[in-house]
């Protein structure tokens, strides 16, 4: 990757995850809208939104649909309305959707806090508590990834199922020159992208901007790796990444093998977990995929994991 890509590959990453969060079919355009600060805008309004007061911070939430609750956890640098505005419809025809904005994102300010995984985990715990609500499917895209895996690994009895997008348990889970890539961000490489826009419209000071890009992106220069408690959580899993990803194939494989997959399933019987890789799929148009994703997120998060293999 050369350095000019390099330097335009955060501008280009705001500008498709805003393109992300349009529709792409007749159908989607019936059920999506514009976004605006109320997230799904005028064909679905949030039932509650307000502020959880966890861990010394106030957290912005938005709660939508009914049924069995599901927690959606964006990715870095997004928010509700960058991040979910297209999916939030799609699953709040038959669930309870609850989305968040994490610790300085959106509408939520940041605090004196280290910004982690584990920490951003606990005040998703905290928003469960606050909202009354003992257990919950959670799934996370990217950082939201990360944040989800620490909710398996740290509040085990409150989470459901677990739904993991184009997100790692070790800092080697993505490629090795993604990995370079995070020490060359900077506030510059966001002017006048949508991200920026954003922060600037939800109440944040401008001036702070680059305080935030610079926080945000001090997750991923640290290493870290959760691979041993990953592996070892009870919570069924469902990890999807693209074949052309920032994450490494087999990163996604070795967790999979580890929840009972690299089996032949009509002699083994099917694991509880499950694997995707989505063909001519990039780590932003993860998000593109809907068409995909949704029937294969549904009928994980409601099927059967018992039930015995389809036979003859």
């Amino acid at each position: 990757m050369n350095k000019h890509i390099l330097t335009r590959l955060p501008v280009i990453i705001a500008l498709a995850m805003l393109a992300a969060c349009q529709p792409r079919s007749t159908n989607e355009q019936n059920t999506s809208a514009e976004t605006t600060e109320t997230v799904a805008g005028k064909s679905i309004q949030p039932a509650d939104t307000g502020y959880a007061a966890v861990n010394g911070l106030k957290l912005y939430y938005e709660v939508y649909g009914k049924g069995k609750p599901i927690v959606l956890l964006h990715g870095s640098f997004m928010n509700i309305p960058l991040n979910w505005s297209h999916i939030i419809p799609l699953l709040a025809k038959d669930r309870q959707v609850i989305v968040a904005e994490m610790q300085g994102h959106g509408r939520t300010r940041d605090i004196s806090r280290e910004f982690s995984y584990e920490n951003m985990a606990d005040d998703v715990s905290g928003l469960l508590r606050h909202l009354k609500i003992d257990s919950a499917d959670i799934l996370g895209y990217s950082m939201g990834g990360g944040v989800a895996f620490q909710m398996a690994v740290r509040h085990p009895e409150q989470v459901r199922r677990l739904v993991v997008l184009s997100g790692t348990y070790a800092h080697d889970g993505w490629w090795p020159d993604v990995e370079a890539m995070y020490s060359t961000i900077n506030a510059d490489m966001f002017k006048g992208s949508p991200i920026q826009t954003q922060y600037d419209s939800l109440g944040n000071d401008p001036a702070h901007f680059p305080e935030f890009v610079k926080k945000v992106i001090s997750i991923d220069l640290k290493p870290y790796d959760w691979s041993a408690e990953v592996k070892n959580i009870k919570t069924p899993l469902f990890m999807a990444i693209g074949d052309a990803d920032g994450v490494r194939y087999e990163h996604a494989l070795e967790l999979f093998r580890a929840k009972g997959g690299g089996k032949m399933g009509d002699i083994h019987g099917l694991p509880q977990s499950r694997l995707a890789i989505l063909p001519g799929t990039t780590h932003i148009g993860m998000m593109m995929q809907t068409d995909w994703l949704i029937p294969m997120i549904t009928d994980f998060l409601d099927a059967d994991l018992n039930a015995p293999p389809p036979m003859f």
